[in-house]
């Protein structure tokens, strides 16, 4: 695919290997949209036009929302999406009313409204900080996916219509059975189109596709099947300097040198380009994903009340009040690697205190609870036990767990940034004050 210059000067950005949490947000504007991707977590609703989510929301609730995810949440970046935001007519008004509060808009889109100039140009007066667009695939493959011939001729024009405008770009790509031959093809386009990060996201079962049975080997990859390919797109993008990271994948099925890239649900407060997770669990309910009707009660991640709605088995592992310290899994002395373990531990039960340990408690139920991740009797023998998410329940249920490769060359790790340190992330301008 061609690109073209840059017409725009771009923002300034910066790396760091600081790990701070997290204080982006998002949110979800209605499940109403221009194609059908077969791994959309949202395709029954975007299917059923009577669906309570799916008609875009009223502009002044989306207002209010954002209001909220600043002033109570302390949010100053928000990823907004539909269903397909670019298709929804507010949303020059609710990017400006953004910027406006101090919150820097991204859209997560597929990029076809791209393909009129027009829409590049009014984002970009707007106030839009960058795009996410979702590159499911290349050519007829990508049409196949999302249902829609022509649709990735399409996506080329706008993305290069972007890159004219001078949006910063980002990319998302689902590991789907179709998708993974063109990987390293893939992120080669977002070398070739100036992206600065790239995600691979795992086929999970979240939302409609844990329902009616859509998920199977047919539709699936082993995890194997896609660490063969997906090293190659991590060469690749390490080699042109692109942040690039992997969501929801055991830490054990890349390359080493790859797991530095790895986030799972422990992972995920330590990346500012992904959501914090106070305010997630108040956007991802009904009420705010609804056209109509008020918000419901901002939550706190205190609040047992709260966590037994949303995590009824859990309640005892997350008490109101101060968290807990971290609680580390006692194994025999071994040596050197013993002491320097111990060393470690007293220095991470100091750190994973407030609202680091707060997080990693909600990840633990999230993984646990929500998704019914499951570990394989290998995993128990691994060094990364205590900072993976392990395998899917979804996943285990059709594959098993006997995938598992055991990290056996390093003391047992409890800090969940051990590898996610080691990479290098881009921070733009209005991070700076907080994120380095």
């Amino acid at each position: 695919m061609s690109t073209v210059a840059v017409a725009a000067k771009q923002p300034v950005i910066a790396k760091s290997r600081k790990r701070v949490i997290t204080r982006r947000a998002v949110l979800w504007l209605g499940q109403t949209c221009n194609l059908r991707c077969h791994f959309c977590y949202f395709l029954d609703r975007i299917d059923d036009r009577e669906h309570p989510e799916h008609a875009f929301m009223d502009l002044e609730k989306a207002k209010k929302i954002c209001t909220a995810l600043v002033e109570h949440y302390g949010n100053n970046a928000i990823d907004i999406q539909g269903g397909e935001p670019t298709i929804w007519k507010g949303i020059y008004d609710l990017v400006r009313h953004c910027r406006g509060i101090g919150l820097m808009p991204t859209l997560i889109t597929n990029g076809l409204a791209l393909s009129n100039k027009n829409v590049c140009t009014r984002l970009k007066e707007a106030g839009v900080r960058d795009l996410l667009v979702s590159v499911q695939g290349l050519g007829d493959t990508y049409d196949r996916i999302v249902q829609i011939k022509g649709a990735f001729e399409k996506q080329k024009r706008g993305i290069e219509n972007a890159i004219e405008a001078g949006i910063p770009l980002r990319f998302n790509c689902v590991l789907s059975k179709p998708v993974l031959p063109q990987l390293a093809d893939i992120a080669r386009l977002a070398v070739a189109s100036n992206a600065r990060v790239v995600n691979f996201l795992a086929f999970n079962p979240f939302e409609d596709q844990g329902q009616g049975g859509k998920r199977s080997a047919f539709n699936v990859p082993r995890y194997s099947e896609v660490a063969a390919v997906l090293n190659e797109a991590l060469d690749i993008l390490e080699h042109a300097g692109v942040e690039a990271n992997v969501r929801y994948f055991p830490i054990c099925m890349v390359a080493p040198r790859h797991r530095k890239s790895i986030y799972n649900f422990q992972q995920l407060p330590y990346d500012v380009h992904e959501w914090d997770y106070a305010s997630w669990s108040w956007t991802g309910q009904q009420p705010q994903r609804m056209k109509w009707g008020d918000v419901s009660p901002l939550v706190d991640l205190h609040d047992t009340t709260f966590m037994q709605t949303r995590y009824p088995a859990a309640v005892k592992q997350a008490p109101a009040g101060a968290p807990q310290p971290v609680q580390f899994h006692p194994r025999k002395p071994r040596g050197a690697g013993f002491r320097v373990e111990k060393a470690l531990k007293k220095t991470i039960s100091r750190l994973l205190t407030g609202r680091e340990e707060l997080y990693r408690e909600h990840a633990r139920l999230r993984a646990q609870q929500h998704c019914r991740y499951q570990y394989g009797a290998t995993c128990e023998s691994c060094a990364a036990r205590d900072i993976c998410d392990g395998f899917h329940g979804d996943y285990a249920e059709i594959f098993g767990t006997e995938e598992a490769r055991a990290i056996r060359d390093l003391p047992r790790i409890s800090d969940p940034r051990f590898f996610i340190r080691e990479q290098e992330k881009v921070i733009e301008a209005e991070d700076y004050r907080w994120a380095l």
